[in-house]
């Protein structure tokens, strides 16, 4: 059992240093400049970082992805309760949900540019608007399975609203918000890139711009590699530690 346990420990290390065998294998065999070696990147992705422009590009962009992803989850959220609670209200904007959904991201963000200027308001609402549709259906998706006896008990007990959101709802939600946050991130931070090559002059998708430009593939790699670190990295120390958390209350 012990053996068992340890080996699952090992496996994700085990897996990434397969990748990198992977990488050099294949770098090694192409022997060309289109699929730098791992080594060649790793000093590229160190000289970035020393230089200080890796990190000033990543804070941007993660600054960006903050404030465009809380206000998405936010307003998803609400609207998604109130919707999945009122089959009126449902009925009437579900068309308008399916059209928001269907709109290819770079669509919305041209015409946000074009609305209201290379700003970075403009940005932001972009990024919020190509996000919102998808928290909205989830949540909503999530509401329409609440369990009507959990709610009537609460209704019973005289729970105030505030009470049973904490209480009876969001229990139940919790598995449909976490799914809306990490399809959220895997999302929102590609449209961000895209928002950024159209319409700014810094963030990490202005730099890939710069080095497709000059087909720089390490640093294209090496920016890469640094914001999936990041992403890893909220994943393992904010994302698993409100999972574990939310459901202690599960046996």
């Amino acid at each position: 059992m012990r053996h068992y346990l340890h080996l699952n420990k090992c496996l994700p290390t085990l897996s990434a240093l397969a990748f990198l065998a992977l990488w050099q294998g294949l770098a090694a065999y192409l022997n060309s400049s289109t699929l730098p070696m791992p080594e060649v990147v790793a000093k590229v992705f160190w000289q970035a970082c020393v230089s200080g422009q890796l990190p000033y590009h990543l804070g941007v962009t993660l600054l960006r992805l903050v404030v465009g992803f809380a206000v998405a989850m936010l307003l998803g959220c609400a609207i998604g309760i109130v919707l999945g609670r009122n089959k009126k209200l449902d009925a009437f904007f579900d068309n308008w949900l399916v059209m928001f959904l269907n709109i290819p991201a770079l669509v919305t963000i041209i015409l946000c540019y074009v609305w209201f200027g290379l700003i970075e308001s403009a940005a932001i609402l972009a990024v919020v608007v190509n996000k919102l549709p998808n928290v909205i259906v989830t949540i909503r998706e999530g509401t329409r399975t609440l369990d009507q006896d959990l709610l009537e008990m609460a209704r019973c007990y005289r729970f105030g609203k505030r009470k049973t959101l904490i209480h009876v709802i969001w229990p139940q939600l919790h598995p449909f918000v976490m799914g809306a946050t990490r399809s959220g991130l895997a999302l929102i931070w590609k449209i961000i890139l895209v928002v950024e090559l159209l319409g700014r002059s810094n963030g990490m998708g202005y730099q890939l711009h710069l080095f497709f430009q000059l087909f720089d593939v390490a640093s294209i790699l090496a920016y890469t590699i640094a914001f999936v670190g990041v992403i890893q990295l909220i994943e393992l120390l904010v994302l698993k530690p409100l999972d574990k958390k939310a459901l202690r209350w599960r046996r």
